[in-house]
């Protein structure tokens, strides 16, 4: 989560200064989890709208589905849509055919009308109006393909009631059967999909909650009241106390302080304040009060700035078509021409009865059943393993996107790193100490400060059992570090700094193994004699070396960002083997450069686990946020890596290169039959006797989809 990272170097005093000893708000792991109530801002810019919730065939919200439906409604739909059904496919025959089990009674047709016709309006709705999306889009797909099959469907059928209840013609064939069956097939094959890939809730709402719900305002007479946020308005001025998060963007007035921005910026380092500096809402104060003028909130903060460009990113990136999409955009037009063609045909050479019947078989026959089953099965099966195997998926589109991936953008701290400091390493200079008596020391010091070091180093100290010692007249060292009395001795931690200027000498072989993975470095003097060296860094995972490798093997980049500054960046890219890293970035920073690459025609993967990742990882092809990362994070991605090993991506690419092959095999199996099976419904072969009779039409719809669902089950991973 880009907690607290602070794996920069000590030997710069700059850095040092900036981290100094003081005290700095440690920042709590499931921040976004705190102050629920909170609304963002004047208006939600539509932010609230779930973009991941939205189902998809493809790209566009499942091709243009109606916003509105939940998974709820959908369950719901295609549960009614089925009893509907059944006594249709009872009371009525199969292109034709009456099958064994059918039956009529008199005035049977109108119960199948009446029941058809609530159907078709009720269970087809969906795809009507998604199909109407598309077509405004101009990108003819699924949605459209499934609407004209069904369209087609209820209005010859309708025709062929007409005609056989009121006239004496001959009798016209209905399809009030296959309607029945593609509505409901159609309605489980999402249904399937949504249940497999029902992503997390909204980011807008993950973010709001970065926030308080009620601020401390100074009022023109000077005295302090409580309101809620909604009230604050740009110009008011707030008190933030020490531990407190920063209402809102703002400029400090008054008093100085430690402010960690990582949750938001990304730079792990707590950045001293003072007056005249800016700070930003969801940041958290440090040990001193602050009083802020408010300089943006709503719309206008960062915060809500990060997220239009999460929205942004989201609803351009879902212009993405998938496969089924493009198979089904072929056969739409494939189907339009051919059905259009042998009405046209037929009419000419036989009558109008004949065109009609001609044009609707093909139609109907374009839209078989197994295509609506082919992909979401597959991805039902994908989803399954994904999860065994530490992997949540929340956008079915990744899977298909991730076949090809050329770049993979990692965000340093909690993908590479742990994400929080730890003492790394402990160096004696002197044998008059033993490595537990040096650790009481240290421990002494440090038990009363709550910044990110201290807090590494007590975690440490607890977890080997060790019993600090106790300090008087503890002293807080500007830029430098600590001192106090302990056990009767002058104690000091300091930095490097400190030590050069002191004229301290000691082999300094010994620290280049920990600067080059960018751990800070302290040093403990007692009674003026440097005793030992303290290393404490953001630990490297230990599969993320060989992480690496394996993407180079696979002739895929791997880039490092990061918030932190170049210096540490640098020593954890030359460690990991990283050639390409960028530093010291913001939010938008790390969302320009992953569309830079993907303006260059790359496909990119960006795994991250902070707020600042939020708008990248909407933004590049498939985006996959650490399990143990923030909610804001974890929203805006499109896969979840639930145990944040970063060798899950590797079992994720695997995945997604069988379920492509299942996804193809499917297709070809789900469609494929229509190369030969539209021509002859249209009459291709009609001169030399040859005429695709319906009932055969719908025994290969039937098999078809037999076999797609026989062959999603059969998807493996490769472990």
């Amino acid at each position: 989560m880009n907690t607290m990272d602070h794996s920069h170097m000590s030997h710069e005093d700059h850095d040092m200064t900036k981290m100094d000893h003081s005290h700095m708000g440690h920042e709590d792991h499931n921040m976004s989890k705190m102050d629920h109530s909170m609304h963002m801002g004047h208006e939600d810019h539509d932010m609230s709208k779930d973009h991941s919730m939205h189902i998809g065939h493809g790209g566009h919200d499942m091709g243009g589905m109606d916003h509105s439906m939940h998974m709820g409604n959908f369950k719901q739909k295609f549960w009614l849509s089925l009893i509907v059904a059944i006594p249709i496919i009872v009371l009525s025959p199969m292109m034709g055919i009456r099958l064994p089990f059918q039956f009529t009674f008199s005035g049977s047709e109108w119960v199948v009308l009446l029941l058809a016709t609530f159907l078709f309006f009720y269970g087809g709705q969906p795809f009507l109006s998604g199909a109407k999306m598309e077509l405004q889009q101009k990108s003819p797909a699924m949605m459209t393909l499934i609407a004209m099959g069904i369209s087609v469907s209820y209005i010859y059928s309708l025709y062929a009631f007409i005609t056989n209840t009121f006239t004496t013609q001959t009798h016209v064939m209905d399809f009030f059967w296959e309607l029945a069956t593609l509505i409901v097939i159609m309605l489980l094959g999402h249904w399937i999909e949504m249940n497999a890939v029902a992503s997390a809730s909204n980011a807008l709402q993950k973010l709001a909650e970065l926030l308080p719900d009620t601020v401390k305002r100074i009022t023109k007479t000077g005295l302090e009241e409580e309101i809620p946020l909604q009230e604050v308005v740009a110009g008011d001025i707030l008190i933030v106390r020490s531990g407190d998060k920063m209402p809102t963007d703002g400029q400090i007035i008054k008093g100085t302080s430690t402010v960690d921005e990582s949750a938001v910026t990304g730079e792990s380092k707590g950045i001293q304040k003072n007056i005249g500096d800016s700070v930003i809402g969801g940041s958290v104060n440090g040990s001193g009060m602050l009083q802020i003028q408010v300089t943006g909130t709503g719309e206008n903060g960062y915060l809500a700035q990060v997220m239009e460009m999460v929205r942004k990113a989201q609803s351009e990136k879902s212009k993405l078509e998938s496969l089924s999409d493009k198979v089904a955009k072929w056969l739409f037009y494939i189907a339009l021409v051919a059905g259009i063609s042998a009405f046209i045909v037929w009419w000419l050479v036989a009558d109008l009865a004949t065109a009609l019947d001609r044009m609707v078989t093909v139609f109907v026959i374009a839209c078989p059943h197994a295509l609506g089953l082919a992909i979401p099965l597959v991805i039902a099966r994908s989803t399954s393993i994904a999860a065994k195997n530490g992997l949540l998926l929340k956008n079915r589109n990744a899977l298909e996107q991730a076949n090809q991936v050329d770049v993979i953008m990692l965000d340093k701290t909690g993908t590479l790193t742990e994400g929080k400091f730890t003492v790394t390493g402990l160096e004696l200079f002197t044998s008059a100490f033993s490595k537990t008596e040096v650790f009481s020391y240290i421990g002494a010091l440090e038990k009363n400060a709550n910044h990110p070091l201290a807090i590494g180093i007590m975690t440490y100290i607890k977890e080997q059992n060790i019993d600090s010692y106790e300090a008087h007249d503890l002293t807080n060292l500007s830029g430098i570090g600590l001192e106090g009395i302990v056990q009767g001795k002058t104690v000091r931690i300091v930095n490097e700094g400190e030590v050069i200027r002191q004229n301290y000498t000691f082999n300094t072989s010994v620290t280049t193994k920990y600067k080059e993975q960018g751990n800070t470095i302290s040093y403990l003097i007692i009674d003026q004699k440097l005793i030992a060296l303290l290393a404490l860094g953001d630990e490297i995972k230990p599969e993320a070396k060989q992480f690496i490798h394996t993407l180079k093997e696979n002739h895929i980049l791997p880039v490092m960002l990061t918030g932190d500054n170049k210096t540490a960046a640098e020593a954890v890219a030359n460690y990991l083997g990283i050639k390409t890293f960028y530093g010291e970035l913001l939010p938008e920073d790390k969302e320009k450069i992953v569309r830079h690459y993907l303006d260059e025609g790359k496909r990119v993967m960006m795994v991250g686990d902070g707020i600042n990742d939020a708008p990248s990882l909407a933004r590049a092809t498939v985006g996959i946020a650490i399990g143990a990362g923030t909610d804001v994070a974890i929203d805006s991605a499109d896969v979840v890596l639930t145990n944040s090993n970063p060798e899950d991506i590797l079992h994720f690419l695997n995945l997604s290169k069988q379920t492509r092959k299942k996804m193809i095999q499917n297709l070809w199996w789900g469609a494929g039959y229509n190369l030969f099976a539209i021509p002859l419904a249209a009459g291709v072969l009609a001169p030399i006797g040859i005429l695709l009779n319906p009932a055969v039409g719908a025994i290969l719809m039937s098999l078809s989809t037999i076999v797609v669902a026989i062959n999603a089950m059969t998807l493996r991973i490769d472990r």
